[in-house]
């Protein structure tokens, strides 16, 4: 499937409308951002079998584990364009992708780790 940058720019800024404002108040420090695919050394550090791919990465230190010191960088949340578009077959099944992923990759934000996510079928 093939859209337009624009398109794929609004699904991701609905699913972040779509958190509560108590929540969204928290993202202040983090910085969303699209890229085509993920890179090699991405999918090893992931420790991927083959033939899987990532749709979205959290990369930061989710707040359950900070002090109260503000961190130095902004967290990053990067949604991966292409292996979304090649698993999704129309466009209402990507805008679902996409904000299932971007809030899969905001609950890593808030510390909620990969199995409580399964336990919940966020997984």
């Amino acid at each position: 499937m093939d859209m337009p940058d624009e398109v794929f720019k609004d699904f991701v800024a609905e699913a972040l409308g779509l958190i509560p404002s108590e929540f969204r108040e928290h993202l202040d420090n983090v910085e969303v951002i699209i890229e085509e695919e993920p890179r090699a050394e991405v999918m090893r550090e992931m420790r991927l079998r083959p033939g899987r791919t990532l749709f979205g990465l959290y990369t930061g230190i989710p707040l359950t584990g900070r002090s109260h010191d503000p961190a130095p960088f902004p967290d990053r949340i990067t949604l991966f364009r292409k292996p979304l578009l090649a698993h999704c077959e129309d466009m209402e099944e990507l805008r679902y992708q996409v904000v299932t992923t971007v809030l899969h990759e905001v609950a890593h934000h808030f510390g909620i780790g990969e199995a409580r996510l399964s336990e919940l079928g966020w997984g």
